[in-house]
């Protein structure tokens, strides 16, 4: 009886996990495009507001977009990395201490019995999993969901690039295809439109509002491409 609740719970756990864990990574890829999005389109419009051709704007988007998907993907393999150490080395432990732990039995029975189980069912119990090759069954099963946790800092490094790169395509192939005249208010209509988009894809995944959620992504990229654009046209007019 008890041997087909212990069996089924791991695994009912381990799916939660899993899911869990594509939720983040998909929340991790919308945050990457947004970065993208934000960072190489405030660069595009910056430049072209100074007045500068589109060599110059080519250049510009170009160099942010690659050294901006560089430096994603060291910042999440540095970041990951450190936190999978820490994560494992806690897992060692916990690992080491569940296979030595006799786990008294009698404290195991008074447990159960606090939970209001019959007293005989709560001591078989206990009896039962205080046996070795219990302990040690639920010490690989623990350590199995444990490693499935334990994000890989290549592929976080590796996701972190692609989804910051796939966002900065966007204001950078808009500013290439709009009219030179309308460039600036074309690049910055895509990148705000492509703001809201994600926004509600996270809020939609993190089960947020989504009208709060994008305005809030849509107004702080509004005002990072405007700042940018006036600092450019101050310093084509001033400086140049």
């Amino acid at each position: 009886m008890s041997t087909a609740s212990d069996l089924s719970l791991p695994t009912a756990e381990h799916d939660d996990a899993a899911s869990a864990a594509r939720l983040n990574w998909l929340r991790a890829g919308l945050l990457g495009a947004n970065d993208g999005i934000v960072s190489v389109a405030a660069v595009l419009v910056g430049v072209a507001g100074a007045g500068a051709g589109t060599g110059p704007v080519v250049a510009a988007g170009t160099a942010a977009l690659v050294g901006g998907a560089i430096s994603m993907a060291l910042g999440e393999y540095i970041s990951v990395s450190g936190a999978r150490d820490a994560q494992r080395t806690g897992q060692a432990a916990e690992q080491a201490k569940l296979e030595a732990d006799a786990e008294d039995a009698p404290a195991l029975a008074a447990h159960y019995r606090s939970l209001g189980v019959e007293e005989s069912v709560a001591d078989a119990v206990a009896r039962e999993l205080a046996r070795p090759e219990v302990r040690r069954r639920r010490a690989e099963a623990a350590l199995r969901d444990a490693e499935d946790e334990v994000v890989s800092p290549w592929r976080a490094a590796w996701v972190s690039a692609a989804t910051f790169t796939v966002g900065a395509l966007l204001p950078f192939i808009a500013m290439l295809l709009a009219p030179e005249s309308l460039r600036v208010p074309v690049t910055v209509t895509a990148s705000l439109v492509a703001l809201a988009l994600t926004g509600t894809t996270g809020a939609v995944l993190g089960g947020a509002r989504r009208g709060r959620a994008a305005l809030r992504v849509v107004v702080g990229g509004a005002l990072a491409l405007a700042a940018t654009y006036v600092a450019g046209a101050l310093l084509g007019t001033h400086a140049l």
